[in-house]
């Protein structure tokens, strides 16, 4: 199903990659902050770069967070977080000491690296991911594909049977969650090539 699809507009990082990519793949994307706009989307997609505190504040002031909700928690219309998107799913994260939107039972750390010569922090970046479980989310992509991150914190999960990829560095972390109609990932996929497009052609589709 190719309909519309809203790109939440929270003031947090570059919009035009998302939306450029999706309206390749024949998706009617639109950039929106308008709680009443995002009514009428059949998917929903929650980029994000930057500080988790500034984006908990954009989304509140702007109004955002009850609409969201009744979106995706009571009308289970499916969402895909991308990168600090993802990240605000959480219950929580260190960085700024904040409580985040709570869909996922999880948490946000910093990484904990030991070879700081070896594992630069930001993570940035291809690195591999590896499938945790079966989801339309990955239909089509091989194990192991290389997706483009950049991160300097990252997800705990509470809950395992959320994970939906792994990756490793340094040490392994969870690196996408599936919930039900709620989606995560922390790489970019509209930076990943080939991969990242046949992820975001199987989200549209959902």
């Amino acid at each position: 199903m190719n309909g519309k699809i809203a790109i939440v507009d929270y003031g947090m990082g570059n919009l035009s990659s998302v939306h450029k990519k999706v309206q390749r793949l024949n998706a009617h994307p639109f950039v929106t902050s308008d709680p009443g706009e995002l009514l009428t989307a059949d998917k929903i997609i929650l980029p994000g770069v930057g500080h988790f505190r500034k984006a908990m504040n954009n989304l509140e002031e702007l109004k955002l967070l009850p609409i969201l909700n009744e979106i995706v928690i009571d009308k289970k219309i499916p969402i895909l977080g991308i990168c600090l998107g993802m990240q605000l799913m959480a219950r929580h994260s260190d960085e700024g000491n904040v409580n985040g939107i709570g869909w996922i039972d999880a948490d946000i750390k910093h990484f904990s690296i030991r070879d700081k010569l070896s594992f630069k922090v930001p993570h940035m970046g291809w690195n591999q991911v590896k499938f945790m479980k079966e989801s339309a989310l990955l239909k089509g992509i091989p194990e192991f594909s290389e997706f483009y991150f950049v991160h300097s914190y990252h997800l705990i999960v509470n809950d395992q049977s959320v994970s939906l990829t792994e990756t490793k560095y340094e040490y392994p972390f969870i690196s996408a969650i599936e919930k039900e109609n709620i989606y995560g990932v922390q790489y970019h996929p509209e930076k990943s090539h080939e991969s990242g497009e046949k992820m975001l052609q199987n989200f549209i589709q959902i």
